[in-house]
């Protein structure tokens, strides 16, 4: 579905990113991990075409064998919105402050289809509670009206409405507690099941890879030292700096049994 081949993201100063290559299968969820400033979310934005002008970029993307560089600016900002979505860490940026929910998503639908009012309103209270939100309620709510934990489902139920075939997101979970963390991915999880949607997913948290990818690769200051299936490098890290991320994972407390449904690392009190 997606392939990266000889990624370089260039500064003024330094390659950022430097000559990656990925692949990514229909229905499948890779995990792009590392440290900050490795240059995962330089990756996830050169796909979209999101990178600052004082950036540049050269290498191969393409889309299901659409060479993403020779889309029209109009024909990618199409593009963007139905086939490819983001969620963001700045889940906040995602929304205009002044505007409800519901007329956002509404625009969104009105951008991309050719639904009549009464069908976008439908559609986006169904995405609002496919996300455990209260669809109505949440649909006439101001961004400042809503919680962290819910502006980010919200968040995921606009990145969701156009039903896209691949879904970045770029460390969605950072600024979530715990539990809220782990219910943001698995509601990403059952739509990826639902749609049999590709994930390419940022993250720094090695345990949240291991319950919900497929395939992860570890980057290290612009490259990547180590890709594959999940199982084969969580458990037999070949290159050293995989062993020292896979170390670093904090131990379950051996006093407090983890039940079933919750997160690593995370107990009831």
């Amino acid at each position: 579905m997606l392939s990266i081949h000889n990624l370089i993201v260039d500064s003024s100063r330094d390659k950022l990113v430097r000559g990656i290559s990925l692949e990514l299968q229909a229905g499948g969820w890779l995990a792009l991990a590392g440290e900050s400033g490795s240059g995962k979310s330089l990756t996830a934005a050169s796909i979209g075409g999101l990178l600052s002008k004082e950036l540049k970029q050269s290498g191969i993307i393409s889309w299901q064998g659409t060479d993403l560089a020779d889309l029209s600016p109009s024909r990618k900002r199409q593009f963007l919105g139905k086939e490819i979505s983001y969620i963001f860490q700045d889940y906040q940026g995602a929304f205009t402050p002044f505007m409800t929910i519901g007329k956002q998503l509404d625009e969104q639908l009105l951008t991309h289809t050719a639904l009549n009012r009464t069908q976008r309103r439908v559609l986006s209270i169904e995405a609002l509670v496919n996300v455990s939100l209260s669809g109505e309620r949440v649909y006439g709510s101001y961004p400042s009206e809503l919680s962290g934990g819910q502006l980010q489902r919200a968040a995921i139920a606009s990145a969701l409405i156009l039903n896209p075939a691949l879904m970045i997101a770029d460390e969605p979970t950072t600024a979530l507690d715990s539990l809220t963390a782990h219910k943001v991915l698995t509601y990403i999880s059952k739509a990826r099941a639902r749609r049999d949607m590709s994930v390419l997913w940022i993250t720094h948290d090695l345990r949240h890879v291991r319950r919900y990818a497929d395939h992860v690769a570890i980057m290290l200051k612009g490259e990547i030292v180590e890709q594959g299936a999940v199982d084969q490098v969580l458990n037999a890290p070949a290159h050293s700096y995989t062993q020292q991320l896979i170390a670093a994972i904090p131990p379950l407390s051996p006093h407090v049994p983890r039940r079933l449904g919750l997160p690593e690392g995370v107990h009831e009190t």
